[in-house]
C-alpha cells in the first residue's frame, strides 16, 4: 500500500513509513497468538474469544500504564528492543493482583517522526513481554505527531485485559493476623522513579561513554542496569492461583514503593511488618541511595527496593507457596508478617 497524500507528507506525517512499520511488526505480533485470538476480522479492532468453560461468573479485569521517563534512557542509548517489555509488565502485573489471567494486550506508540525500524524494535519488546505473560498482542496504534514530540522521541503506553471467575478473586478480607508476607524479587528499578534516578545519575547519563563503562560495583554498565526491563510475574502468580493455596493478598510494588502499595492488599487495621534484612536490594538501587544520600524511608516510599511483588498467604501455606513460586521462575522469600496496626507498613 502507498500513500496518495503528498500534502500530508509535506505536513510532516509520512503515511508510507507507517505502512512499512506495519510490515515489519507483523511477525512479532504473530508469535504472541494464543487460543482465543480471532484473525482477519474487525479491521479496526482486535478480537478475542475467551474460554469461559468452568467459570460461573466470568469477570473481565483491565490495567493500563506507560513506561514513563525511563524512555529517556532508550533515546540516549538508541536501544529500543526491551522497553516494550516494561510497557506490558506494568499492566499485566497490575491485572494479576486480583488473581486474573491476562488475555490480551494493546499498545500505543506516539512519535514526532515515525521510524519503521525503531517501531519494529519497540514492538519486538512488546511481543517479548506478551510471550512472557502468556497473553496475545491483538492490536495497537502508532501515531506520528510532528511538532508535538521531538523527531527522535516517542511515548509508549498500553493496556491489558484479563479474566477471572468472581469466586476466585483474591480477597484481602480473608487475611488474618499472623499471615505471611512473601516478596518476589525485582531485578532493579523496573519502570518507576526515573525522574529522580535520572537526576541523581545526570552526570553519568550526559556522557554516554561513561554510562556504558563497566562498573565494578554493579558488575555491568550503569545503562545496562537501568534499562533492564521490568520483571513479569504472571507465571508464578498463575501457578499459585491454580493450586490449593489460598492467596489472601497481592500487591504490585510500583510508584509509591512499599508504603503506598502494600497497604492496598491488606484490610483496615492490619499492617505488614517487614524485615529490612530479608530484602535482596539490587546493587543499582544501593548505588543510587548512596550517591543521592537518600534516607531509607524515602527510598521505600519511591522504589521497589528489590521486591517487585508481595503475596500474602496463611502461615500454614508459607513453605508450599514459596516453593511453588520459585519453581515457576520467581525468586521468592519470606519478608514479613501481618500484624495488628494502622501503620500499613512497619520496617524492622
Amino acid at each position: 500500500m502507498k500513500s496518495r497524500s503528498n500534502s500530508y507528507t509535506e505536513a510532516g506525517v509520512d503515511i508510507n513509513a507507517g505502512y512499512k512499520a506495519i510490515e515489519l511488526i507483523t511477525q512479532q505480533i504473530k508469535r504472541t497468538e494464543t487460543k482465543g485470538v480471532i484473525e482477519d476480522l474487525g479491521g479496526f479492532s482486535g478480537l478475542f474469544m475467551p474460554d469461559l468453560s468452568g467459570m460461573n461468573q466470568p469477570v473481565l479485569v483491565s490495567g493500563t500504564d506507560g513506561v514513563g521517563t525511563k524512555l529517556k534512557l532508550a533515546f540516549i542509548s538508541n536501544r529500543h528492543d526491551t522497553i516494550g517489555i516494561d510497557a506490558v509488565a506494568m499492566s499485566v502485573n497490575d491485572v494479576i493482583c486480583c488473581g486474573a489471567k491476562p488475555l490480551f494486550f494493546l499498545d500505543y506508540i506516539a512519535t514526532g517522526k515515525l521510524n519503521p525500524e525503531v517501531v519494529s524494535d519497540i514492538v519486538k519488546g512488546v511481543a517479548d513481554g506478551c510471550v512472557m505473560a502468556e497473553c496475545a498482542l491483538i492490536g495497537g496504534e502508532t501515531a506520528e505527531m510532528p511538532d508535538f514530540y521531538s523527531p527522535d522521541e516517542y511515548d509508549l503506553a498500553g493496556f491489558a485485559v484479563g479474566i477471572i471467575d468472581r469466586e476466585k478473586i483474591v480477597n484481602k478480607e480473608n487475611t488474618v493476623i499472623g499471615d505471611t508476607v512473601i516478596g518476589l524479587a525485582s531485578n532493579g528499578f523496573h519502570s518507576n522513579g526515573f525522574s529522580l534516578i535520572r537526576k541523581i545519575f545526570a552526570a553519568e547519563l550526559e556522557q554516554l561513554d561513561i554510562a556504558l563503562e563497566h562498573n565494578d560495583f554493579l558488575g555491568e554498565s550503569l545503562l545496562d542496569a537501568l534499562l533492564r526491563p521490568t520483571t513479569i510475574y504472571v507465571k508464578p502468580i498463575m501457578a499459585l492461583q491454580q493450586s490449593h493455596i489460598r492467596v489472601n493478598g497481592i500487591s504490585h510494588i510500583t510508584g509509591g514503593g512499599f508504603y503506598e502499595n502494600i497497604p492496598r492488599c491488606l484490610p483496615e487495621g492490619m499492617s505488614a511488618r517487614i524485615e529490612r534484612s530479608r530484602i535482596p536490594t539490587p546493587k543499582v538501587i544501593q548505588l543510587l541511595q548512596q550517591k543521592g544520600n537518600i534516607p531509607d524511608i524515602e527510598m521505600f516510599s519511591t522504589f521497589n527496593m528489590g521486591i517487585g511483588m508481595v503475596v500474602v498467604v496463611s502461615a500454614a501455606d508459607t513453605e508450599s507457596a514459596v516453593e511453588m513460586l520459585n519453581q515457576n521462575g520467581a525468586n521468592a522469600t519470606v519478608i514479613g508478617t501481618v500484624v495488628q496496626s494502622d501503620e500499613g507498613v512497619e520496617l524492622w
